[in-house]
């Protein structure tokens, strides 16, 4: 039998103990995914760790999930998620992608030179306020600005009860200001664009050349990708932390309520304008427009809010729409195969 406790290190919490029945309390054994390949995942359990083939029959697995395994480490479920980030896959493909699970703080990377963009912190918020988790920014490269502080104001007004900070991921102080966030059993994950920091802010609370790092290109500040996959990783403090591959499209979709919480500001201007219905635009006694004039507002967050609904509206009924087809045609081939069994048994 599991011994449960064993497992809070792992993240292991009631949240997840009371999906059990009385028959896998006794028969199965939870396991936590470290990673996600082509052919197969590595888990860790209370037992050691292991690397579990991937078949047709499993769900859609992703870093951080809990999943269930029997007496000879074979597959049995995957148990529901506390947490999940999820973005629309990059292309033309119109399908989820699953970027982790069960996080419990989301720490988003902005670096603090010509690559800073405040409606880009505004995207990454709709998609951490979406999926459950707290929120967290940093904001990188603190050693190469003199002073951080017009930034950290910017950001703050985005949110008042935002956790920023500004900070030298090379520095090793880092691992004592963030470690409210990196206690034991915890799970955080690193997002932000490619060159923002992420593996150089792993390997220093790593406090081991983990990951490996790449400069960033000098004619516009942006950088390359260096980590390549996913990975769950114990710290020195007993926190578990995700670095990700840094993203250069991250449509929404599925984050009505994430938006809203990003522009809690302007969803509550919404409410004293003339029409339910307004659209912020050229009608008359619009409270979101009064509040751009009198300097309450800038016009660049109310044009990102609307640009991130649009985007948001689109994927997900576009999303659904796919989901209605591919019902509609499972449904089609079942009875297919049902009405060629019956005219074969004639």
């Amino acid at each position: 039998m599991t011994n449960f406790q064993n497992l809070a290190r792992l993240g292991w919490t009631p949240f997840f103990q009371q999906q059990l029945t009385l028959e896998e309390w006794s028969n199965a054994g939870p396991a936590r995914v470290l990673s996600v390949h082509r052919s197969c995942i590595s888990v860790q359990s209370e037992a050691g760790s292991y690397s579990l083939a991937l078949t047709p029959a499993m769900d859609a697995l992703t870093v951080g999930d809990w999943i269930l395994m029997d007496s000879q480490q074979r597959y049995i479920r995957l148990l529901e998620r506390q947490s999940c980030f999820r973005r629309k896959a990059p292309g033309t493909h119109m399908e989820w992608q699953l970027i982790s699970a069960n996080v419990d703080t989301a720490f988003i990377l902005c670096s603090l030179n010509e690559d800073f963009n405040l409606s880009r912190l505004e995207r990454y918020l709709a998609l951490v306020n979406s999926s459950s988790a707290q929120a967290v920014i940093l904001l990188t490269k603190s050693d190469q600005v003199e002073s951080a502080d017009q930034t950290l104001d910017a950001v703050r007004q985005l949110d008042t009860s935002l956790d920023v900070l500004a900070l030298n991921a090379q520095a090793p102080e880092c691992a004592e200001r963030l470690s409210p966030w990196l206690t034991e059993g915890q799970t955080v994950v690193l997002l932000g664009s490619s060159g923002v920091g992420k593996s150089t802010l792993t390997n220093t609370l790593m406090k081991a050349q983990h990951q490996r790092t790449g400069r960033i290109r000098e004619d516009d500040g942006k950088g390359r990708h260096t980590t390549t996959h996913r990975t769950l990783v114990t710290l020195p403090s007993g926190g578990l932390l995700l670095d990700t591959p840094g993203m250069r499209e991250l449509q929404l979709g599925g984050c009505d309520t994430g938006i809203s919480a990003a522009f809690s500001d302007i969803e509550l201007l919404a409410t004293q304008c003339r029409f339910s219905d307004c659209q912020h635009n050229q009608e008359p006694e619009c409270a979101v427009h009064r509040a751009i004039a009198s300097g309450a507002l800038t016009q660049r967050r109310l044009n990102n809010y609307l640009k991130l609904n649009r985007e948001n509206a689109f994927n997900t009924s576009t999303m659904a729409q796919r989901r209605a087809k591919e019902k509609s045609f499972g449904k089609m081939v079942k009875q297919t195969v049902k009405d060629k069994a019956r005219f074969k048994d004639r």
